[in-house]
């Protein structure tokens, strides 16, 4: 599982492998957490749904707030552009120069981009990300960071959890080697992928997975449509969707009129080494953002002691 590649970018042996993980014994517990957790963070607010949760536009999202961390003002390569952030898609292979100029735009219409000419050369579109992202980023972050905390509770993952938005920005600065890794490990689950390329799809998964959990049999049918009315999705959506995961082999599409599922095994297993394989990469980075992180905060500690 890419070890060796992790850990030459972490700099560090990794205190977590990928089988321990998988293998936990509290995993399903885990996976509890996680996903009641995802579901809050978009419970109640459609609009949140609709704008990122779309798969091209959360890449957006997702890699404008890991870009504009890395940045390095004295750097041009480095700079938040218009340019970077299409060469960072194109490692996905899931949007089009095209698509993420309309993204892009749409972002900055409801206020979590701004775009700007770069004082020296105004060709150059300079991107910036809003409070409004760098705080969704903080509370999207956090929650994947739940199950690490679920069967770990002795590794420091408070300043994540916490919110902090200063060791938010470390951790995105630091994440952006790790993106290439990501995506291959990302790619090479196909489960994964078919809900993740579909508008809403993770949140769906999670919704129906959660009802299956609640009611306490992993076997059980039950609804789904439901999902639609939770999260302002297209019930015509959702039907679609668990058509396609049926004929996948994820779910059974069962009762009067086909409103009910049962979720499948591979289902389950495939569902769990997805959550798995993030959770590995999550830790990897934040090795090194608690290093970076604590030694900034040890630097500013010394500065104000020779100071006074």
């Amino acid at each position: 599982m890419e070890r060796d590649e992790l850990e030459r970018l972490a700099g560090r042996r990794l205190r977590l492998s990928f089988e321990e993980i998988v293998n936990h014994p509290r995993l399903p517990e885990a996976r509890r957490a996680y996903v009641a957790a995802f579901c809050d963070l978009y419970e109640g607010d459609p609009f949140l749904v609709r704008l990122l949760l779309q798969a091209g536009r959360f890449l957006v999202f997702l890699s404008a707030a890991v870009l504009e961390a890395a940045q390095d003002p004295a750097r041009r390569e480095t700079w938040f552009t218009v340019s970077a952030l299409k060469r960072q898609l194109n490692m996905h292979g899931q949007a089009s120069d095209r698509q993420v100029d309309h993204l892009l735009a749409r972002l900055c219409e409801v206020g979590f981009i701004e775009q700007s000419r770069a004082p020296a050369d105004r060709r150059v579109r300079l991107l910036a990300t809003t409070d409004k992202l760098r705080s969704h980023h903080a509370e999207w972050l956090a929650t994947h960071f739940v199950p690490l905390a679920e069967l770990y509770p002795d590794h420091d993952y408070n300043p994540v959890l916490s919110r902090s938005q200063a060791f938010n920005v470390t951790h995105c600065r630091v994440g952006l080697p790790f993106f290439p890794i990501s995506v291959r490990l990302m790619m090479a689950l196909p489960d994964t992928m078919l809900f993740f390329s579909h508008a809403a799809g993770p949140l769906i998964q999670n919704a129906v997975l959660k009802a299956a959990m609640d009611a306490g049999d992993p076997t059980a049918a039950i609804p789904y449509m439901d999902v639609a009315d939770r999260f302002g999705v297209s019930r015509t959506h959702i039907r679609n969707l668990m058509n396609t995961a049926q004929a996948a082999g994820l779910v059974r599409i069962i009762g009067r009129g086909g409103r009910s599922i049962e979720i499948t095994p591979r289902h389950w297993a495939s569902y769990d080494r997805g959550l798995a394989v993030g959770m590995y990469l999550h830790d990897a980075v934040n090795l090194v953002a608690m290093r970076d992180w604590t030694e900034a905060r040890r630097s500013s500690a010394d500065e104000l002691l020779i100071a006074d």
